[in-house]
């Protein structure tokens, strides 16, 4: 089965430039472009934890199951964002998967369909992989590589007190479906990038409060969040009334939700501003995003929420963890 799987994924993916040996040997041998550094990222989703297919017709509705199709986007665009926060160009993946030995093969026909569409989305390349089988639930594993000029990278350690925290779009709600139809900020982070200063970068992946919190001590900085500035998903405000769910309210789960996969950017105040006070579609034609001022990076050491009335209180770094003893 594997060798047959091969000889049908082998011929559908695109001869590439970037690629000096493609798809089908022991490794692949990737052409880094010139003058530039390389980036490198990976992922792993889990069935069951990242994902959920539908086991019977009585199936819970929340949250929605999905398909391979689905699974296989979800897996590249995770890692594209992780470039995003970088400011990094996507080049090239490596994916790896572990199938279930029943239905293994449709899982894995229509788990690439959705992994090269993806990829031809953000002209990235797929340069190799591995494929096991077993008699466990479905696992992708993706490595994304991509390029970035010299000192351009985006990093975590670089906020400086006085910046203004920005937010690329509306927080809260994912798991009502966009957890399975993730938009990467690859274009956006590199127009960003383009026209304005950004010290310091993170991707909103398991909750703006605890990926805030990250962005900050990596920086040895400390952040104010403004609760009224951040913006509010409408999937926040449903998820918020659906009776299968905790009493979170709106404002809870765009801080604590995850699975949003926008970009946090500590910012220089003039800079944020014009980002901010601009038209995104002059700056990316076509993209939903709706970029926001939602605080400030402070020099104490500390999490703060800002109420409208200025008053401040800490702030809990809430968030998606995995759990494990």
């Amino acid at each position: 089965m594997e060798n047959q799987f091969l000889r049908w994924l082998l011929p559908q993916i695109k001869r590439e430039h970037r690629l000096e040996v493609p798809p089908g040997d022991d490794a692949a041998v990737l052409r880094a472009p010139g003058g530039k550094r390389t980036v490198v990222t990976t992922d792993l989703l889990t069935e069951f934890i990242d994902f959920r297919f539908s086991s019977s017709k009585d199936d819970q509705e929340f949250p929605p199951t999905a398909t391979a199709y689905q699974v296989g986007r979800k897996a590249i665009a995770v890692n594209l964002s992780d470039l995003a926060a970088m400011a990094a160009t996507p080049e090239a993946v490596v994916v790896s998967v572990a199938l279930p030995r029943q239905n293994g093969r449709t899982i894995a026909d229509e788990l690439f369909k959705g992994i090269i569409e993806e990829l031809e989305a953000f002209n990235t390349t797929l340069a190799g992989g591995d494929t096991n089988a077993w008699d466990g639930p479905l696992v992708i594993s993706v490595t994304a590589i991509g390029s970035v000029s010299p000192w351009d990278c985006w990093r975590r350690n670089t906020a400086e007190p006085g910046d203004l925290l920005v937010v690329t779009g509306p927080l809260g709600g994912s798991l009502l479906g966009r957890h399975l139809n993730v938009t990467p900020r690859c274009h956006e982070a590199l127009a960003i990038a383009s026209k304005f200063q950004v010290h310091a970068a993170i991707d909103i992946s398991d909750g703006l409060a605890i990926d805030c919190s990250r962005l900050m001590s990596a920086s040895q900085t400390g952040a104010i969040i403004d609760i009224e500035s951040v913006p509010i998903h409408t999937d926040a405000v449903s998820l918020s009334e659906l009776k299968c769910n905790s009493s979170l309210t709106p404002i809870q789960h765009a801080l604590q939700d995850g699975e949003d996969f926008e970009l946090l950017l500590a910012i220089p105040p003039d800079d944020a501003h014009a980002f901010v006070g601009g038209d995104p579609q002059k700056l990316v034609p076509q993209t939903t995003m709706q970029p926001r001022i939602v605080g400030a990076v402070t020099e104490k050491i500390e999490l703060l929420g800002r109420t409208a009335d200025g008053q401040t209180q800490p702030l809990e770094p809430k968030g998606f963890e995995h759990a494990f003893t």
